[in-house]
């Protein structure tokens, strides 16, 4: 991790004298994932080739259901990758934050692409309700045994890295993926003892749960970030009272928290002090403990005197 801090006094003709801080660390996912992504794609397009393949030979929708869920993490998988990737390119003079917001794009449109795909699943599910017909159990167990072992092993590879939610998005679908997957094994032994044709559609009502349920949670947070949201690790009550509980700090005001990515985090604030005092020293301390505590890396502080405050059109709460 490196670590930059960028001072910068600028003497205004309004009397203001600001002091700005940019304290960077540069933190993207904690591991590269660039194989794990390479092999777990691989390994699930695959999946998807023989579940769609086998699920139409077997006439289970249910299998035709955990293909449609697999080809959407592949997809996730995909987009994650592409985000991890551009999220490494430096900065330009137009994207002056570099790629890093593209991650979030990811989540985003994976968990829509996912909740899209949940629907399509529950509209085939209930026609199979009351239309059932004849499901290969045999086949259709020994595919969905492959995506257990296929899904557990995709998500062991993405155990890490759970700070990034797009990893940790990565990880939910494949471990859920695999239960999917152990649940149309067990919809499928079921057809084979009984004969219950109904147990195939009901397992794939089971799966747009699943779905739903561990998508929603993604959806909202990337939605969340999108919007320039402060990021739910972070509580902005405290950003704010540690830093008027640094030294000379009388007030906080214009305090703006917003992710970067889904690894950075940015920060704006205006310190109001007391003339005479070290402006320098109080804006490293203060980049130095946003990093350290609260995992803010790019800090950007405004050190204001109360007369300077006083004429701030920034300081009303209700003013962005």
């Amino acid at each position: 991790m490196s670590g930059h801090d960028h001072h910068h006094d600028h003497d205004h003709d309004h009397d203001h004298d600001h002091g700005h801080d940019h304290g960077h660390g540069h933190v993207h996912a904690p591991v590269d994932f660039g194989t794990a992504f390479a092999v777990g794609a691989a390994l699930n397009i695959a999946l998807v080739a023989a579940q769609v393949a086998y699920g139409l030979a077997a006439n289970s929708v249910a299998l035709l259901a955990d293909a449609a869920h697999n080809a959407g993490d592949v997809l996730g998988l995909l987009l994650a990758w592409a985000a991890a990737v551009a999220a490494r390119r430096a900065p330009s003079a137009r994207l002056t934050y570099g790629w890093g917001r593209g991650s979030i794009m990811a989540a985003l449109i994976n968990a829509m692409v996912l909740l899209l795909g949940a629907g399509a699943i529950a509209a085939e599910a209930i026609d199979r309700l009351f239309h059932p017909a004849p499901v290969g159990g045999a086949t259709v167990m020994l595919v969905a045994g492959a995506g257990i072992a296929i899904n557990g092993f995709t998500a062991w590879l993405f155990s890490r890295g759970h700070d990034d939610i797009n990893i940790r998005a990565t990880f939910l679908h494949m471990a859920g993926d695999a239960l999917v997957s152990l649940g149309v094994v067990l919809a499928a032994g079921g057809i084979l003892l009984t004969g219950w044709l109904w147990l195939d559609p009901l397992a794939s009502f089971a799966i747009v749960t699943i779905i739903v349920a561990s998508t929603w949670g993604t959806l909202r947070d990337a939605a969340h970030l999108a919007m320039d949201g402060v990021p739910r690790r972070i509580a902005p009550a405290e950003v704010a009272a540690h830093l008027r509980a640094l030294p000379g700090v009388a007030e906080v005001h214009d305090l703006h928290i917003w992710a970067l990515s889904t690894t950075e985090t940015a920060m704006t604030a205006h310190l109001v002090r007391e003339e005479g005092a070290d402006d320098q020293a109080l804006i490293r301390r203060a980049c130095e403990e946003l990093d350290t505590r609260f995992a803010i890396h790019h800090a950007t502080l405004q050190v204001e005197t109360q007369a300077a405050a006083a004429a701030c059109r920034l300081r009303p709460e209700h003013v962005i």
